[in-house]
């Protein structure tokens, strides 16, 4: 994407206020040229105090860092002299990064809860919980009732749901993950799950799955790639189009949260609002989510 900044549209100015005093002439032209000469100067002064410097502290979802990559870039064309931080320690801590001040802005992949007081959430995009196989299994399909019956033990073979004779290995995320939350609450199957792994990140999950032909899984739609099989829900197939229209039941959002308490710095500010811009789209689409902007 491809932006003028104010500091190249200053100068184009300033270029372009003396190329004109140059064709003039006589003293109105040394006038002018002069007159030319400060008002670029006075600006390019006042376009180096606006611009934007520091850090903008974000952490949270590891589920977010294909989307807050591509942010960064983006962002870094606007304002170069400013650094976008990014700690990937799950969507809990991201709240509570935010509600302690510790953060500028949480990164969570789910709703913010009832009990997560002093904080607000916006919703920056949308992203698919893709269901996972190994690539050599035979299951292409699973229906959300098959589902919670295999997350909470009742089916436990997956020839029980088309594949070939071997017990299913559950490969799920940790405690306080978002992206566990928000299966788990889609799939109603809360508290109740039989994880035979449970694992810190996004990208352990996919790999575990990949390494394991009687196992499965569920990942961010935006970091899966084609190393593992993403089997459809219900007969739908987990992607941009199918998020957006509602039609793949096991989505959640990506969420920026901020504390009520405290005024956001102006880079963090600047960030907030070019992530959640319509600029941002193709961004946010390029990482991989669906964007809700555009």
């Amino acid at each position: 994407m491809k932006k003028i900044t104010r500091r190249s549209f200053l100068s184009v100015c300033g270029a372009a206020a003396a190329a004109a005093a140059l064709t003039a002439c006589g003293g109105a032209a040394s006038s002018t040229a002069a007159s030319s000469a400060a008002a670029s100067s006075t600006a390019a002064s006042a376009s180096s105090t606006a611009a934007l410097s520091g850090n903008v502290a974000t952490g949270g979802s590891t589920s977010m860092k294909n989307v807050i990559a591509a942010l960064t870039e983006g962002f870094a064309e606007l304002e170069p002299d400013v650094t976008i931080s990014y700690d990937p320690t799950g969507s809990g801590a991201g709240i509570t990064g935010a509600t302690d001040k510790t953060l500028d802005i949480g990164l969570s992949s789910r709703a913010l809860k009832a009990d997560e007081t002093g904080v607000t959430g916006t919703i920056v995009a949308l992203d698919g919980i893709a269901i996972i196989v190994n690539k050599d299994s035979k299951v292409e399909d699973l229906t959300v009732d098959q589902l919670k019956q295999m997350f909470t033990g009742e089916i436990t073979n997956w020839s029980e749901v088309g594949g070939d004779d071997g017990e299913i290995v559950l490969v799920g995320r940790e405690a306080g993950s978002g992206t566990r939350d928000g299966f788990e609450s889609i799939v109603d199957v809360k508290d109740s799950c039989k994880y035979a792994q449970e694992l810190t990140a996004t990208g352990a999950v996919i790999s575990a799955v990949e390494a394991n032909p009687l196992a499965i899984g569920y990942a961010s739609l935006s970091a899966i790639g084609d190393t593992v099989k993403a089997v459809t829900v219900g007969g739908v197939e987990c992607s941009e189009e199918t998020v957006k229209d509602g039609s793949y039941e096991v989505q959640r959002p990506f969420v920026f949260v901020t504390n009520d308490s405290v005024t956001l710095s102006a880079q963090a500010q600047a960030f907030f609002d070019f992530a959640t811009s319509t600029d941002a789209a193709d961004l946010i689409r390029t990482a991989g989510a669906v964007p809700v902007n555009e």
